[in-house]
């Protein structure tokens, strides 16, 4: 991390505990007030209340949009909606689209209709649509009578496509340029706007039916002379553009690859219909990570860490449910072994050895092979060959690490034989790990499914109660 995202980090941790500590400062203040018995004690209430509340407003108003949602998601409910019901109004509908799914619906909530609608008014036909399926149904409609034609449908459109494609990323704000005109009348053109779209690295050059012709870039509008026609500096070939149908995943990589910053959106016509920037990528690309973090570990969503009791419940209980169940599949095969563990009380000190070591190889295999699911490396074509050369790595693994294993369990119980258990115990669960690390993701992918749900859940239970059977049913056929 770069020293300058070091500060920023440290910022918006500053700008927490300032808001913080005005919170805590007003709320022991409230409480002295509130128990006192003076002469005119409503009016020195209001008064301590207005004067705090006046700095905690003048302290929000200073702060980006951004920072203030991440000071949201960071209070309880109580304290939330007060500092919620600081900020102004004009400022909601940028901090609703900053803010994490759960704390907008709790935000949302505790808006009435006419502040809902104002804030939804303040924001672009793009912004809008991002916000919409958390708004209620009604104010949609209500909000579609009062939008231009061309803004109504450019909402229609937003709203059509799916989440995860470009056509649900893409903005409308572009500046468009035709080809017979001169550098000195595009600069003439670009003076008039009192602020270009965010991230505008590039101009699109389009004919009269709007379809796309070239990119002019700016640096190539700067230091050309100006009496040069567009249509002789523009660049024509190795334009990266994507339709709206695209998959939102494989822009990002296009955008990593070619270093793009914005990039035009076209339809089958190759008319403009929108642009992609930098900035709504990189949301993308954090949103996914998040969620397949979430996924691994069997998280439908993310949580509002000061949800309710019960949505975390909700939002938890599936795959601990699943968990339970292969936990207890798992003490049955120790419970099988019983006799073997009270005859040889070694095992019972070795064995979660076995387990763990299984259990760690398999999620590296599972992370390995998610994350280039994720960037488009492998197809579902490719598990013969991942999976034999997941094995070679296991077996490797397990020989190497299995035999010193082994020769530590000789040196700590004196048995040659127990020591050579271990290793092939430990070779043959690294081999199983190896082997539903491929396999579990690649099935996934292959029938549409997103492979990293669970992942390290099965994982687990798979070398747990397979690490156990291994290494017990060896140790009572060697060792008993």
């Amino acid at each position: 991390m770069t020293e300058t995202a070091n500060r920023s980090a440290d910022d918006v941790q500053q700008h927490l505990r300032e808001v913080q500590e005005l919170l805590a400062r007003h709320q022991l203040v409230e409480n002295l007030v509130h128990r006192q018995d003076m002469p005119r004690h409503e009016l020195v209430q209001n008064l301590v209340h207005k004067q705090h509340v006046v700095a905690l407003q003048e302290r929000l108003d200073s702060l980006h949009s951004a920072d203030v949602a991440f000071i949201l998601e960071s209070l309880p409910h109580n304290d939330r909606r007060f500092v919620w019901d600081m900020v102004k109004a004009d400022r909601d509908g940028d901090i609703l689209l900053e803010v994490s799914d759960p704390v907008r619906e709790s935000l949302i909530e505790a808006m009435d209709a006419a502040e809902l609608r104002a804030a939804a008014q303040s924001l672009d036909a793009d912004e809008l649509a991002d916000l919409a399926p958390d708004l209620p149904a009604k104010l949609i409609e209500d909000l579609f009578q009062t939008l231009g034609s061309a803004e109504r449908e450019q909402l229609r459109a937003a709203m059509s496509y799916p989440p995860e494609s470009v056509g649900a990323l893409m903005n409308f704000d572009m500046v468009g340029v035709r080809e017979d005109v001169s550098l000195e009348a595009v600069l003439r053109y670009l003076r008039r706007f009192d602020e270009l779209p965010d991230h505008t690295d590039t101009l699109y050059v389009v004919d009269r039916g709007g379809n796309l012709k070239g990119l002019l870039s700016l640096e190539a509008l700067l230091i050309n002379d100006p009496e040069q026609q567009v249509s002789q500096v523009m660049q024509r070939e190795g334009i990266v553009s994507f339709e709206p149908e695209d998959d939102a995943g494989e822009a990002a990589q296009a955008f990593e690859r070619y270093d793009l910053i914005s990039a035009p959106v076209v339809d089958a016509q190759k008319r403009v219909v929108g642009r992609l920037t930098v900035d709504d990528v990189v949301d993308f690309i954090r949103e996914e990570s998040e969620a397949e973090l979430l996924a691994r570990a069997g998280l439908r969503e993310g949580e509002d860490m000061f949800a309710s009791v019960w949505d975390s419940v909700k939002n938890r209980w599936s795959w601990l449910a699943v968990n339970l169940v292969t936990a207890f599949i798992a003490s049955r095969v120790i419970g099988v072994f019983e006799g073997s563990i009270e005859k040889l009380v070694a095992l019972a000190a070795l064995m979660p050895i076995v387990a763990g070591i299984g259990g760690n190889s398999g999620n590296q295999t599972i992370t390995m092979i998610v994350r280039a699911a994720a960037t488009g490396q492998v197809a579902p074509e490719a598990l013969g060959r991942l999976l034999k050369k997941e094995l070679g790595v296991a077996m490797v693994n397990g020989l190497l690490w299995g035999s010193l294993l082994g020769v530590l369990a000789w040196a700590l119980y004196g048995s040659v034989a127990l020591g050579m258990v271990m290793t092939a115990a430990m070779t043959l669960n690294l081999l199983l790990a190896a082997t539903a690390g491929v396999a579990i993701p690649m099935l996934r992918i292959r029938f549409g499914a997103d492979p990293a749900l669970g992942g390290s859940v099965m994982i687990t239970a798979l070398t747990d109660s397979g690490g156990f059977f291994i290494f017990l049913g060896l140790a009572t056929w060697f060792l008993l």
